[in-house]
């Protein structure tokens, strides 16, 4: 993957979360505000959006454009021949935004852009974006299966309509995503307000920016790789600012069926041991396994390895070289349903060079 090739490519967005969570009010700042760039948005029926019609020039029966240069289009069932249409418009795009509402499960959209070719020599998955509910997310969690997939899916989330909760409860949720997912980028709003920029233009999948985007995902929150995964912050909570202050009620909320599996070794690995058997766990487990990331140290190579996974598919290339004063050890997420824990433990281990 060549950077030149990649940064011609347009930017696409997956917006995902509930009805009602704020979806709504972030695209309708996208495609009001006079943020001077042009977006298109993809939805699945534009009732859904209430486009206030003031605001629309000129529609088409599947495209609305705005008066600010964005457009809004419709799904209607086919996203491949919506993207191969918007990219034969005149004008370029700054970037695409497709929600998901009604769709439990983002990957399939995800995988479009790893998938298809033609879809894919145009246009670049950049992130995945959940709005959540503060006030709805706890009980669903609890109960949905398709919101513990929104949130282990996402790169970016946003806990929406915070002013509807107390602090003890906004803990309690921020503690349950974690539990789910280490590394996505999480921000509290207020009628989703957030700069556009945390939202659009993330470049989560471009492999060279995973750990930019995500440090958290390097820090040792107190998951020694020789300890279960359970012991979340044995006390050191204090290290973290009061931000980090409800990590250590992490193991409180330790969901069986949909859960992260964090990996260390500061031993380098074998690069003929790790392959084989990464790909034949994504092969195995690939249905259950909806995300992984990881930074990898192999034996003699003096240049980190990263590798972001969507199921069954996998990407990894060498990134920057090993800064002398950092800390070269491998450390790797997966965030599945029912993963072997065990297993996956054991297989890794298997692979220290």
């Amino acid at each position: 993957m060549s950077n030149e090739a990649s940064s011609a490519k347009v930017p696409v967005t997956v917006l995902t979360g509930y009805l009602g969570a704020g979806k709504t009010t972030l695209l309708n700042r996208i495609l009001s505000e006079p943020h001077g760039k042009k977006y298109a948005v993809i939805v699945n029926e534009f009732g859904e959006i209430g486009i206030d019609n003031d605001l629309v020039v000129g529609a088409d029966e599947e495209v609305f454009e705005m008066n600010n240069g964005c457009i809004c289009c419709t799904v209607r069932g086919d996203l491949v021949r919506i993207l191969g249409g918007l990219m034969r418009r005149k004008g370029k795009f700054d970037a695409i935004i497709v929600e998901t509402t009604g769709l439990a499960d983002p990957a399939p959209v995800a995988q479009t852009f790893f998938i298809d070719d033609n879809v894919g020599r145009k246009t670049k998955l950049d992130a995945v974006v959940t709005v959540a509910d503060a006030k709805w997310l706890n009980e669903r969690l609890k109960d949905a299966p398709e919101a513990k997939n929104q949130i282990a899916f996402a790169d970016v989330i946003l806990i929406n309509k915070t002013d509807l909760v107390s602090r003890e409860e906004l803990g309690e949720i921020e503690a349950r995503i974690r539990g789910i997912n280490p590394y996505a980028k999480v921000h509290k709003t207020e009628r989703a307000k957030i700069p556009l920029d945390e939202v659009l233009g993330r470049n989560a999948f471009d492999l060279d920016r995973i750990l930019d985007l995500e440090p958290e995902f390097l820090e040792n929150d107190g998951h020694d790789h020789d300890h279960h995964h359970h012991d979340h912050g044995h006390g050191d909570d204090h290290d973290h600012g009061p931000g980090r202050a409800h990590r250590r009620g992490l193991k409180h909320y330790h969901d069986e069926e949909m859960r992260s599996v964090s990996l260390r070794s500061d031993k380098p690995l074998d690069p003929d041991k790790f392959f084989p058997w990464v790909q034949d766990l994504v092969q195995k487990e690939g249905l259950n396994i909806l995300r992984c990331k990881g930074i990898l140290s192999f034996k003699g190579d003096d240049r980190r390895f990263v590798f972001q996974g969507v199921h069954m598919i996998l990407d990894g290339d060498h990134q920057r070289p090993w800064n002398e004063d950092e800390k070269r050890d491998s450390r790797i997420v997966f965030i599945g349903r029912n993963l072997p824990e065990e297993k996956i433990r054991q297989g890794f281990e298997g692979c220290v060079a």
